[in-house]
């Protein structure tokens, strides 16, 4: 794959890109759309859910590695056993079958097959963060985002852009109602999540059913969780980081199961000259966090993942002292369908692959323990191989 130009500043800023083609790809504004799910885990049925429940589409073709897990989502959202497919392939029998739209729910590993895949077959796609686990993936999901451009609604499942008082804090920042950025202070700590593999349990299902802590398969937990802290502060930012310093451990890991780092702190420096302190926490007890905070001249944004999003300084504002923010997945539900029906097509690829690349630019630099720059993150050819057979 050719090495891409460093993603552009102002991409972190231009929000969604808002198309309308002349016609509305396979199906009539306001008739019911019909979707494929990839990936019947815990989090793809929620979706599937939360599509069934706002937007009256249907779910009509699926697909999952595990049958069990394949077998719940076809009695969950009323899907034939016909159209029902397993396997590491089966994603083909969804992208390649008569439908509006494919839902893409399975560890990111898979993403950039699977995406390559429903956009050359001319399905809009939705898609879980993060877009990818390492740069060749960042490149193809971008290359895919490009295709689909003006033909075809892409989205990527960020919530914190979506939501009100995080869209209002942002354009505060931007206005300079707290001066001029300085220092940002960054984090997600949460608690460990808990195991799905059983003992006994032949070792490629295991790791399958604890996707999150295999490195290949989630891109460590940097980029498959923490990716939604370091997206906020990219967007208050207006852009990516140039270059970044970390470090990170396995420390206090429970479960002692994959190969995933359970913490982080990384130095990000970003244009203007200013810095972010990042961390990371998977293991917290009775406390749990997620905070973009930037510190300015004669002010401060303060904002929480389902928590305050206020301003403080020179020109305060009050915004929300518990916002609701994983809300912001049925906002972009109701966005995703609203585009398809309307041919008003979606597409935050640009934002969302840079993101991507600020959290493996922050994991690169603490597996490496020294300054990594963003145009030496861009020519990594490192692939992630899994080498999983069931």
């Amino acid at each position: 794959m050719r090495r891409r130009e460093a993603l552009c500043s102002s991409a972190a800023t231009a929000g969604l890109l808002l198309l309308k083609p002349e016609t509305v790809f396979g199906t009539a504004a306001n008739s019911t759309v019909e979707l494929g799910l990839i990936g019947c885990g815990n989090r793809g049925l929620w979706i599937g859910s939360l599509f069934v429940e706002h937007t009256g589409a249907r779910f009509v073709a699926l697909a999952d590695v595990l049958r069990d897990r394949l077998e719940l989502g076809r009695h969950k959202l009323n899907v034939g056993e016909a159209r029902s497919y397993v396997g590491f392939n089966a994603f083909q029998e969804v992208t390649g079958s008569k439908l509006d739209g494919v839902v893409i729910e399975t560890p990111p590993y898979f993403h950039p097959e699977m995406v390559a895949a429903a956009v050359t077959a001319g399905k809009h796609v939705f898609i879980a963060k993060p877009v990818a686990v390492d740069v060749p993936g960042c490149l193809s999901i971008q290359q895919s985002g490009e295709k689909a451009l003006g033909k075809l609604t892409f989205l990527v499942d960020f919530q914190i852009r979506v939501r009100p008082a995080f869209q209002e804090a942002v354009a505060r920042v931007h206005r300079g109602h707290i001066g001029t950025p300085i220092l940002g202070h960054v984090y997600y700590h949460a608690t460990h999540l808990g195991l799905r593999s059983r003992p006994g349990m032949a070792p490629a299902e295991a790791r399958l059913r604890d996707w999150y802590w295999d490195r290949a398969l989630s891109g460590d937990v940097i980029v498959e969780r923490d990716i939604h802290v370091l997206d906020g502060a990219n967007w208050y930012l207006r852009s990516h980081p140039l270059k970044a310093y970390g470090a990170g451990g396995r420390k206090a890991h429970q479960h002692r199961v994959g190969d995933c780092w359970n913490h982080f702190i990384v130095s990000y420096w970003y244009p203007d000259d200013v810095k972010v302190d990042f961390s990371s926490a998977e293991f917290t007890r009775g406390y749990r966090d997620l905070c973009v905070r930037i510190l300015g001249s004669a002010g401060t944004a303060d904002s929480h993942y389902g928590g305050p999003v206020n301003l403080y300084g020179d020109k305060p504002w009050q915004g929300t002292e518990k916002d609701d923010t994983a809300a912001g997945a049925v906002t972009n539900v109701k966005d995703f369908i609203e585009s398809i029906r309307t041919g008003k097509y979606l597409n935050n690829v640009a934002e969302s692959v840079e993101s991507n690349l600020t959290a493996i630019l922050g994991r690169m630099a603490a597996f490496s323990g020294r300054v990594v720059t963003w145009e030496e993150m861009l020519k990594s050819q490192e692939r992630y191989e899994l080498n999983l057979k069931l």
